[in-house]
């Protein structure tokens, strides 16, 4: 990148404010005041973020008598949920090509599991007023190399012969172009009902006031320190209180899980957004965004991109930051370095937005599990159970995560226990510094794949042997 390019597009930060646009918000909820003392409940749900939000409206819905708690250590949304590009898919396993080389046996009861899950979204979202900019608007995976077009055509094509590619359109260049106008776009894969969009932040906090006017009791800025069984319950000690319940459905995911054999199944890993300025009438009519669709670009190291309900561009991704011993902190949020090249990735995408500025930059960590998708599992004689790994793609698959946990605490063989994806564990990360070595050796060499027409290696190629999926 030349100097004068550097400067061009860092100047479009200059003004970007490093905190998360979604919850920049001067309607932010007030949080609900911390636990103090002791507190009994039939369920306990750990961790305010949509895992846990999901799990306790879902379990007030399924039986209105049954007296739910939920704690968060911060504030409800406050991590992943409000800080993620909102993209709310159908996919319960990372994308069709993750789910189909895992479990090709299962994998039409997942695409249906999972388009009904979406559809039952949109039904909360109407039934409960949830004001969190919902617009089943679709997705775009775009091509930006000529490999990559190619691929989607042959991946088109296979999905046509598995009888998997319903609502879903191949665009070539004009075609993709007269949907979203990029000079680099090639081709395109174009999901009409699979994603939905919306404002992170307010999903989570419409599900916080759903949840309190079914009678759950939050109590935020209440981390949960210890788990520990109680007569027929658990017990779950919090600074100032303590909470005794006869089941616990743990949702913290990124953070360390309370149950301590499930902490080597998942790393954090951080994901950087950028939000430019709304756009003009003009400007947005110089991309040609008519339709509002997500989207996304075919590489190993990719971006997404999606308009806000005020026709701002969020754009984020390529970097995927693990910091050594897997450690979740605050001034992991903030990366410059990043922001920068994002910032020139964007205006590459875009030439016609020259000009056009940031108001918002940030991140977050992610929790990732080494097969990309959610696990699940119970403890303490079924008394407790935890869903973690959802990997980027919990907006949605949260909310089957939370049905799922709920049916574990029942003791209930239901379709979805029955899941061959529900009931095994992805492989576990190994201790540093093997983690860290892995980990940078596979983004050495996805780096390298995307540089030369998408070849993998192979260290990438004894990876997919092993079912490890750095495959996104």
């Amino acid at each position: 990148m030349a100097p004068s390019a550097m400067t061009r597009w860092t100047k479009s930060l200059s003004e970007a404010r490093p905190v998360p646009y979604w919850l920049d918000d001067p309607a932010r909820p007030r949080p609900e005041p911390a636990l103090t003392g002791a507190d009994t409940c039939d369920l306990l749900v750990v961790g305010g973020g949509y895992s846990g939000l999901w799990t306790a409206l879902i379990a007030k819905e399924r039986d209105p008598a049954r007296d739910v708690v939920l704690v968060e250590g911060r504030e409800v949304g406050w991590a992943a949920s409000g800080r993620n590009g909102g993209f709310c898919a159908a996919s319960l396993t990372h994308g069709l090509p993750n789910g189909l080389s895992r479990w090709p046996d299962e994998i039409h009861k997942l695409q249906e599991l999972g388009a009904r899950n979406l559809d039952e979204i949109e039904k909360a979202v109407a039934r409960h007023a949830l004001d969190c900019d919902f617009e089943r608007s679709g997705e775009i995976d775009v091509a930006t190399e000529t490999y990559q077009a190619w691929e989607l055509k042959d991946w088109y094509e296979e999905m046509e012969r598995r009888g998997l590619a319903d609502g879903v359109e191949y665009l070539d260049a004009d075609a993709v172009r007269e949907q979203v106008d990029s000079p680099t776009f090639l081709a395109g894969l174009y999901d009409r009902r699979g994603v939905a969009l919306v404002h992170p932040a307010k999903l989570a906090w419409g599900l916080k006031r759903a949840c309190l006017r079914l009678g759950v009791r939050i109590h935020e800025h209440t981390p949960a320190l210890t788990l520990k069984p109680y007569g027929a319950g658990m017990a779950v000690r919090t600074p100032y209180g303590e909470v005794r319940a006869r089941r616990v459905a743990l949702g913290t995911n990124v953070f360390p899980n309370l149950v301590r054999r499930v902490r080597s199944y998942t790393i954090p890993v951080y994901d950087y957004a950028l939000m430019t300025e709304p756009l003009t009438a003009d400007q947005l009519a110089s991309i040609g965004w008519k339709n509002r669709q997500g989207l996304g670009d075919s590489a190993n190291q990719f971006h997404y991109f999606r308009l806000s309900a005020d026709n701002r561009v969020l754009w984020g991704g390529y970097d995927a930051i693990y910091p050594y011993g897997g450690r979740v902190r605050a001034e992991y949020d903030d990366r410059p370095e990043t922001y920068a090249k994002l910032a020139g990735h964007f205006f590459t995408c875009f030439p016609q937005l020259e000009g056009v500025r940031f108001t918002h930059a940030w991140g977050g960590a992610i929790d990732t599990c080494s097969r990309f998708s959610a696990f699940f599992g119970t403890a303490h004689q079924g008394r407790v159970t935890y869903a973690a790994g959802y990997t980027g793609l919990g907006v949605g698959a949260t909310r089957f995560g939370a049905e799922v946990m709920l049916d574990l605490l029942a003791g209930e063989r239901t379709e979805r226990t029955e899941l061959r994806m529900v009931r095994r564990k992805p492989l576990p990360f190994p201790p540093e510094p093997f983690a860290w070595t892995g980990i940078a050796l596979t983004k050495w060499s996805l780096a390298r794949a995307d540089a030369h027409a998408g070849r993998r290696n192979l260290w990438l190629r004894t990876m997919d042997r092993l079912g490890l999926g750095f495959d996104s």
